[in-house]
């Protein structure tokens, strides 16, 4: 996966204490039970309450498919959440995946979701924004 901006981005909500952990390089995957389409090249990181804010953005390398246990082996030492929480997460899931952080990016100032599209709402888990509804906010050469 490149690192140009794609016809389309992921918008990730994601608690504060893993947005950040992602944004200063201490996390470098990003867990999900659901698998993001294989044309996502970018995804836009907005952190949850309290923060509220898209926070900054980050390069996928790749999308990993695997049991959860599967996945905690392989990515545990960079995983930035610790096992009871992982677990926790994953609890019933059949199939775990990791998206792989390539470069984050962290924004000067956090932008409202507002800023990006007016009638713009935290998604529950991710959602898909055209790139150019973000290009600007988050500093992508469209």
């Amino acid at each position: 996966m490149g690192s140009e901006a794609a016809g389309r981005v992921a918008l990730l909500s994601i608690h504060p204490l893993y947005a950040e952990a992602i944004l200063d390089g201490r996390k470098l995957v990003e867990f999900r039970r659901s698998r993001l389409a294989p044309d996502i090249a970018i995804v836009v990181v907005y952190a949850t309450k309290p923060v509220g804010r898209v926070v900054g953005w980050f390069e996928v390398e790749e999308i990993v498919e695997g049991t959860p246990m599967s996945l905690w082996r392989r990515f545990a030492s960079c995983a930035g959440i610790d096992r009871r929480s992982y677990l926790q997460y994953f609890d019933r899931a059949a199939l775990a995946f990791g998206i792989k952080v390539r470069k984050s990016v962290r924004l000067v100032e956090p932008a409202l979701l507002c800023d990006l599209r007016p009638t713009l709402r935290p998604p529950q888990s991710f959602q898909y924004l055209p790139t150019s509804v973000v290009a600007e906010a988050i500093g992508l050469a469209t």
